[in-house]
């Protein structure tokens, strides 16, 4: 998934909490909702970067040489850059791109 062109906030921002909880009548379960979406992205962005890193490694016994690779520094960069898997998660959840379901609807 593309998290670059998502549009959510880098910085911190001040939400409503009634926008928040308005889906669910309920802000504690609108941020567990949020929660699980964070750490689902989290996850993916943390397999994505692995993969992406594991191209440039090099496997060698010496510890006293340590290379440093500017492909891998510019990947690193990138990343850090991503606004944070919370900001990510919060603006799908206003935007109503996250689905979810109570034991109640099953």
């Amino acid at each position: 998934m593309n998290y670059k062109n998502t549009g959510a906030e880098s910085t911190t921002v001040t939400y409503n909490k009634k926008k928040i909880e308005a889906p669910t009548n309920n802000i504690y379960e609108a941020i567990s909702i949020i929660a699980k979406r964070s750490s689902q992205i989290n996850v993916d962005l943390k397999d994505e970067l692995l993969s992406k890193l594991e191209e440039f490694a090099t496997y060698n016994d010496n510890l006293d040489e340590i290379f440093e690779n500017k492909e891998q520094v510019e990947v690193s960069k990138f990343y850090e850059k991503l606004p944070k898997p919370t900001a990510i998660a919060v603006k799908e959840w206003l935007e109503g791109k996250i689905s979810h379901k109570t034991k109640d609807q099953e």
